[in-house]
């Protein structure tokens, strides 16, 4: 017997630089063909991630700047193409979806892939008293909200009042095979033989960026030959260039904009540092450990905890202060961790995150 394909729509702004698009450009790539028919809508079709997504995905392109705007193509697409699912992710977009799921197919079903933690992104936005009553009188409107820790879901449940029924938490996926493969097969992208500190992810406020920054004085006092790579663009990119220009940090930092392999940095550098105000599952830290880094990063909001077992040597300092974000990435550089070390281990420790079993749990719920 013959298995009818699912219809699945994937909604989300652009292919920009960002943890929601690398997501998105993994479960299209190795979602089973046999059992899905793959569409994606794009209210802007750039970004880094728009060549990787594979030929027999039907792109749709809204040419639409603001989610605002878009609502009459979008809602126009769904009942064009009547899928089976809506697949949605970043704030705007779901949100704006929820409101109008009245207005689509019936039979179409709507899940939301909640891309922040509720309160990091009231810290991002105007009105966010407006935000808190949209998100509890509308966001139950969908039909089931994909989570990216028990974190983000246990927040989301208290937040927006919503039914234990209605959230899932699945973890995001890492592609542990290619990540190994892609750090290997660059070339060492540092200069010279002194300390190399990495970070990457998406130039905002949430990430901490600034904080980072604030702490270099102090390690360069104890770490003459520290040098930093930021990996990442974003709208915080010049304020970030003003401040390292202001701190007399500019032939210490470099920002080396988006990578579309970033694995080689990871892999070559001594530490990598995640100095996040807020973060619901870090990709780029799942990475670092997947190649065996030695990791400090923030305590903040998030998944981070739920990131521990995977290796117990991560070092967690509380989020925005930079005096001890600075101490921990001296005392972690003083003490290096050889080339290598424990990768084996870790890497079975991230069973949870590993891309082959997640996409089993996408699939299940891509078939309800």
């Amino acid at each position: 017997m013959t298995l009818c394909r699912r219809k699945i729509l994937f909604l989300i702004p652009s292919l920009a630089g960002g943890g929601a698009e690398r997501v998105f450009s993994l479960l299209l790539a190795h979602l089973d063909r046999s059992r899905f028919e793959l569409h994606l809508g794009l209210l802007q079709a750039e970004g880094p991630f728009l060549p990787e997504v594979p030929p027999d995905v039907t792109i749709h392109k809204l040419h639409v700047s603001r989610v605002r705007y878009a609502l009459p193509a979008l809602l126009k697409l769904v009942w064009r193409l009547k899928p089976h699912t809506v697949l949605s992710t970043l704030s705007h977009l779901n949100l704006a979806l929820a409101i109008c799921k009245f207005l689509m197919p019936r039979s179409t079903r709507l899940i939301l892939r909640q891309a922040w933690s509720v309160n990091g992104n009231m810290e991002l936005i105007k009105n966010p008293n407006r935000w808190n009553w949209a998100y509890r009188r509308f966001y139950g409107n969908a039909d089931l909200i994909v989570c990216q820790s028990d974190y983000m879901m246990e927040e989301l449940r208290r937040h927006s009042c919503l039914s234990p029924t209605k959230l899932v938490r699945i973890y995001n996926p890492v592609d542990l095979r290619r990540v190994w493969e892609s750090a290997q097969s660059g070339e060492r992208p540092y200069p010279g033989s002194g300390l190399n500190i990495v970070t990457a992810g998406r130039l905002s406020w949430e990430k901490g960026y600034d904080v980072l920054l604030d702490a270099m004085p102090e390690v360069i006092r104890a770490l003459p030959s520290v040098q930093v790579y930021i990996l990442g663009d974003g709208p915080r990119h010049e304020e970030l260039l003003e401040q390292s220009h202001r701190l007399a940090l500019g032939e210490v930092v470099h920002f080396v904009g988006f990578q579309k392999n970033p694995w080689p940095y990871f892999w070559h550098a001594d530490l990598f540092v995640l100095p996040s105000r807020d973060d619901a599952l870090p990709n780029a830290l799942l990475e670092a450990l997947a190649l065996g880094k030695a990791v400090v990063a923030t305590d903040c909001p998030g998944g981070i905890r739920e990131i521990l077992d995977c290796d117990s040597t991560i070092v967690l300092v509380p989020p925005g202060n930079a005096g001890e974000l600075a101490k921990a990435i001296i005392a972690a550089c003083q003490s290096p961790r050889k080339a290598g070390a424990g990768v084996a281990e870790t890497r079975l420790r991230m069973h949870k995150f590993d891309l082959q079993q997640l996409m089993e749990d996408y699939v299940k719920i891509l078939s309800g």
